[in-house]
């Protein structure tokens, strides 16, 4: 299988012009022969912890801006794991969706959230590509265990965490290493592949992400790892 997690500058409030990049980037998967593209966490519509933007930019699946992306996504190869922020009825959650062919292959909705307002999930699915079944994590997920445990009970041997280390300054420096750190721990305690896609560059108010966008091995080495601060790509072959 091979994989490319896409480290991309955050796109606020404009899920159309997010979702155009993310179209760009799945054409390139393809022409590399990418088979699992992973994006950063609530990519479409932007991060936020404050709970009238998270209101005011979350979207249901059968929205006409996810329709509109997935008619772009229909002759895509590649299966994609995008973030949003997700409605469902009177809830909302930071959710990451499957996409394979333009269609829904499944949701995940974060178990751990920390965004005012967003209700945790309570299901962790699995999708098996080839020899390689995978689940999602994401972002403050990493911090417990019991999240990569309840993919690693179903048979995961992958598992995808969309990031989105958007913090204040002095923040972002004290998670520069943590981050990238708890990708390897989650490696080792598993003895899964892990792939982590994450924002880089400033956002907005001073905040920014150096982008702790990588690929570990089972054994905690960091086999792929995108340059800091900037857009790039992570590509790897899990053999």
């Amino acid at each position: 299988m091979r994989i490319a997690a896409f480290q991309r500058s955050p796109i606020f409030d404009d899920p159309d012009k997010a979702g155009k990049v993310v179209l760009r980037d799945l054409i390139w998967a393809d022409e590399q022969g990418v088979d699992l593209a992973v994006f950063p966490e609530s990519y479409l519509q932007g991060h936020s912890y404050d709970r009238s933007s998270i209101e005011r930019r979350a979207v249901s699946l059968d929205s006409p801006v996810m329709r509109r992306f997935l008619d772009g996504a229909s002759a895509i190869r590649a299966t994609a794991i995008l973030g949003l922020f997700e409605r469902r009825g009177d809830s909302i959650f930071n959710s990451a969706m499957v996409i394979e062919g333009g269609r829904f292959a499944g949701v995940y909705a974060k178990a751990f959230p920390i965004e005012d307002g967003c209700s945790p999930g309570t299901e962790y699915p699995v999708w098996l590509s080839g020899k390689w079944k995978f689940g999602i994590n994401i972002c403050n997920d990493m911090n417990y265990p019991q999240a990569a445990e309840q993919l690693t009970q179903q048979g995961a041997n992958l598992i995808c965490a969309p990031h989105n280390v958007m913090l204040r300054p002095e923040k972002a420096e004290a998670w520069r290493l943590r981050s990238v750190e708890n990708l390897q721990a989650c490696a080792r305690r598993t003895g899964c592949w892990i792939v982590s896609a994450d924002v880089a560059g400033p956002g907005n108010d001073g905040w920014f992400s150096y982008g702790c966008t990588a690929i570990v091995r089972p054994d905690g080495m960091v086999a792929s790892r995108t340059t800091e601060l900037v857009e790039d790509v992570a590509i790897l072959d899990l053999a």
